[in-house]
């Protein structure tokens, strides 16, 4: 079965078929997606990370149906009641709904109202009057009734007859696939409130009356719409028929039903009750059957997209443009309990800390500007990172001014702190900082997240970032291997200074887990810096598959091989040394000359074990060793005197960051504590179908402010900067494309600064005139 499940990934996949043979047999011994990606592009025909995520998840699903399959046959085959077409239509199940439909009428289950019909004796009446009309049903019931078998009457067979013909229908793989795909193509889902519940679901009165195609359900909809049912104010039901009257109680279904089985309903005696049979097989059986199974079906497929969103924003943010190595000064904005500062390294050690209070209530300005130009002065500061929670645009104005006074040209930016009290209170902060108080420790995080946001996000679980959409709604325990799998991704594709990588960041290198990380660490401390990639091989537990994986992603910065500091791996410095050799050249000479370098012809330096992909991409590394993938460090602009939300007037054009992407829209803080929405179709004068085409998390954009909520504190913008305010001009779109209700999002609602994604699962929907984005900050 292993070849079919590789036939099959590959045709959805739209590659070769040895291709996921390959990576299938790789990942199976036990290599991971980043080492396969980047160091065995011969052997997978150059698959890449994304296309191995989604063979190794879709690999997972079809070895899953291939055991229930293997569970069901033997099941079937114990009854004795497999046949061979029976077995040929599992055998082709390609989904586990299909195979669990043709398990149906096989699946131990207790005793049914048809069961105990069949073993009355009630089986051929069924069949009479099923399969010959002309007969008149009460007559022919009469003489089926017995009462020591529990059959006391004409109306007790007739129900018996009905029961076993209703399982029947219900357990009919076939009817149901027919049935399956006309309400996934036709159906609606309906939302109205509870009785009573008005006041109390407010937040959900977008779908009080609500009906939408099945079909065209979006993720973030479909999952408000489940939430406001779990919450007890939104009852859901499928309408299998939404284009027929109110008053026409029949359904299609029952239509497509009598077509399956030939059966033409006329005015024969037992046509009445056939119809009756069909009807009640629809509304009892198969309609709460099916529309059990499509919620769960669109749950799941929301709850996919809800944690691609989630996904994608992760990968974003980490992916961001690092500051790099400076002598960071950090401020954890307050008011009461003041401003926590701290001071790191160009590696992020700590220096120094100190607490200021230069706001309300004690507004110690004198003493706090003197503080901070101590600190700057006695570590040479030339960074100054400040947290974008409480008094963060305060404490924005009083660096800006102190900077200014005392004329030093110092770039100061402001800081995401989604997840900084996180790490503060965590085990992983306690252990590197014992003795410091835990607020400070979050001061330390925030400078050390502008020097490199990806070493320090690392060390807080993805989830508690926030930006996912609905994060809360979904499976924690998928939505940690998706988010797993995309921090893996990153940190490998940037590559880790085994000489300064916390543990934290060398767990996620291929290859490595907790332990070994510690040990490399713990190596580290007692030996002093590793000065080759080869001395890794004596950490403990570090053995040589390991290595292997890891090896090409540890960097050994200025270490006694020159190769050690790029992403060439050390099974592949033959290749190097044949290319110097070769050249009459020294390895150190060809490394970064870059006219040397592209005058190489990469199939000059193959063999039997190193192919072209390879060796292309070690011309490629030589020529820009240790590259960092990330972009080129920006940071945006704030507005002078744009602090609040009652600053903003509509029609002000600003500065932002993209801080979330979700399916419906941008989410942008200008610096006033709440992000602004970017509705989707105000994205641009362009159709988008997603706001990533346009944006990502991270991007500095101009908007213009459109409507501002001062009681609920929200901001609609736009970045179609001609857009005037009142004046809604809708995006085009596509021919036919049905318009949907706009969303209505509140990214940051909560007061903790850490919970702003718990914010971000409020209910969608409403005009855009309410389309505002709670963003509180802290």
């Amino acid at each position: 079965m292993s070849n079919a499940i590789n036939q099959m990934i590959a045709s959805e996949l739209n590659v070769r078929n040895e291709q996921i043979t390959a990576a299938v047999t790789l990942l199976d011994d036990g290599n991971t997606v980043p080492f396969i990606a980047r160091y065995r592009k011969e052997v997978t025909g150059g698959l890449d990370d994304t296309q191995l995520r989604n063979l190794e998840s879709r690999l997972g699903y079809l070895r899953e149906l291939d055991d229930r399959r293997k569970v069901i046959l033997k099941s079937i085959t114990e009854q004795g009641k497999l046949t061979p077409e029976l077995q040929a239509e599992i055998q082709g199940a390609d989904s586990k709904t299909r195979l669990e439909d043709l398990y149906l009428p096989y699946k131990p289950k207790r005793r049914t109202k048809g069961q105990i019909a069949i073993e009355a004796g009630l089986a051929p009446l069924a069949e009479t009057l099923w399969q010959q009309p002309n007969h008149e049903p009460e007559a022919t019931a009469s003489g089926y009734i017995n009462a020591d078998k529990g059959v006391a009457d004409t109306k007790a067979a007739l129900d018996g007859a009905r029961a076993i013909l209703m399982e029947r229908f219900a357990e009919d793989a076939a009817l149901l696939d027919k049935i399956r795909r006309q309400l996934q193509n036709n159906a609606e889902l309906t939302s109205r409130l509870v009785d009573g519940k008005e006041q109390e679901g407010a937040k959900f009165k977008d779908y009080f009356e609500y009906n939408e195609p099945l079909k065209n359900i979006p993720s973030h909809r479909a999952l408000a719409l489940f939430r406001g049912r779990n919450e007890g104010f939104l009852q859901l039901s499928l309408n299998a028929d939404p284009q027929q009257d109110e008053g026409v109680r029949g359904s299609y279904c029952e239509v497509m039903i009598a077509d399956h089985y030939g059966v033409t309903l006329g005015s024969q005696p037992a046509d009445s009750w056939r119809k009756q049979v069909i009807s009640w097989a629809w509304r009892i059986k198969i309609l709460m059957h099916m529309e059990t199974e499509l919620m769960s079906a669109l749950r799941e497929k929301a709850e996919d997209g809800a944690m691609q969103v989630f996904a994608d924003n992760l990968k974003d943010l980490l992916m961001a443009a690092p500051a790099g190595p400076r002598i960071t000064l950090a401020l954890d904005p307050g008011l009461r309990t003041g401003c926590k500062v701290a001071v790191v390294d160009q590696t992020g050690k700590l220096l120094d800390t100190a607490t200021i209070y230069p706001h309300q209530p004690q507004r110690q300005v004198a003493q706090s500007e003197a503080s901070v130009l101590a600190l700057i002065t006695k570590h040479n500061v030339n960074l100054i990172a400040i947290g974008n929670g409480t008094a963060s645009r305060e404490t924005d104005s009083f660096v800006a001014t102190l900077l200014q006074d005392n004329n030093l040209k110092i770039q100061s930016v402001m800081v995401s702190e989604a997840g900084a009290s996180v790490y503060s209170a965590s085990e992983l902060a306690a252990n590197e900082f014992p003795n410091l108080d835990v607020s400070l420790r979050g001061a330390v995080s925030i400078g050390r997240r502008l020097q490199d946001p990806l070493a320090e996000l690392v060390k807080i679980d993805p989830k508690s970032i926030g930006v996912g959409q609905y994060q809360h709604d979904v499976s924690q325990s998928m939505l940690a291997k998706r988010l797993d799998a995309v921090v893996e991704d990153c940190v490998n594709a940037v590559g880790v200074d085994v000489n300064t990588a916390s543990p934290a960041l060398l767990t996620r290198v291929a290859g490595l887990n907790t332990t070994i990380a510690q040990n490399i660490v713990n190596y580290r401390d007692e030996n002093g810096r590793f000065d080759a990639r080869t001395t890794l091989k004596k950490v403990a537990r570090l053995g040589p598959k390991a290595f292997e994986q890891c090896a090409g992603f540890l960097r050994i910065m200025d270490g006694k091989n020159p190769l050690d500091s790029s992403a060439v791996h050390p099974e592949s410095y033959a290749v190097v040394k044949t290319i110097a050799a070769t050249n009459s050249k020294p390895v150190d000479a060809i490394i970064g000359n870059s006219e040397f370098l592209k005058g190489l012809k990469a199939a000059d330096y193959t063999d039997d074990k190193f192919g072209l992909p390879t060796v292309t991409d070690i011309i490629s590394e030589l020529d820009k060793p240790g590259r960092d993938p990330r972009p080129e460090f920006k940071t945006a602009t704030f507005a002078e005197g744009v602090n609040e939300v009652k600053d903003l007037i509509p029609g002000m054009v600003l500065e932002g960051v993209i801080t979330n992407v979700t399916n419906f829209g941008a989410f942008v803080d200008v610096g006033v504590h709440q992000d602004g929405l970017v509705h989707i179709s105000a994205l641009s004068d362009k159709f988008v179908s997603d706001p990533r085409e346009v944006v990502k998390a991270g991007d500095i954009v101009k908007v213009k402010v459109m409507e501002v909520d001062l009681q609920r504190k929200r901001i609609g913008m736009s970045m179609r900067l001609s857009d005037e305010p009142g004046q809604e001009k809708p995006a085009r779109k596509p021919q036919g494309q049905r318009q949907q209700p706009r969303e209505q999002r509140q990214p940051r609602g909560n007061s903790n600064r850490d919970n702003r994604s718990q914010g971000n699962n409020g209910a969608m929907g409403g005009a855009f005139a309410a389309a505002f984005a709670n963003a509180k900050k802290k």
